[in-house]
């Protein structure tokens, strides 16, 4: 099973509508057999136990480094763009919709 990282507006724009289309895209990922990974769940644990930005983003990373795929959901954000920068330095490739990933997905031989 593929592992697809989100990376996605955050603080940009209605936090709880950002938080809202994340969780969306990871519902749909898991219905159609990947293996998501979230980080704005965190938004939870920032409500209790705040950490830096640079803190989230070196935490970011460290999942970014595990993931297959990337998901680039729309909107405008700074973290984002790094993560999607990190992701084609590592050679990782990154979608801007789920139907374009199931298009590479469906072809790519190693994705069971």
């Amino acid at each position: 099973m593929k592992r697809v990282y989100i990376a996605s507006p955050y603080t940009k724009g209605d936090t709880a509508a950002n938080v809202r289309r994340s969780i969306d895209a990871f519902n749909q990922l898991i219905e159609l057999g990947f293996v998501p990974f979230s980080p704005l769940l965190s938004h939870f644990i920032e409500m209790i136990h705040p950490m830096s930005w640079e803190k989230w983003l070196e935490w970011d990373f460290a999942w970014l480094d595990q993931c297959d795929y990337i998901l680039r959901l729309a909107g405008e954000s700074k973290g984002a763009d790094m993560e999607v920068a990190r992701a084609i330095g590592l050679g990782k490739p990154v979608f801007y919709s789920i139907d374009e990933l199931m298009l590479y997905a469906n072809t790519d031989k190693k994705i069971v």
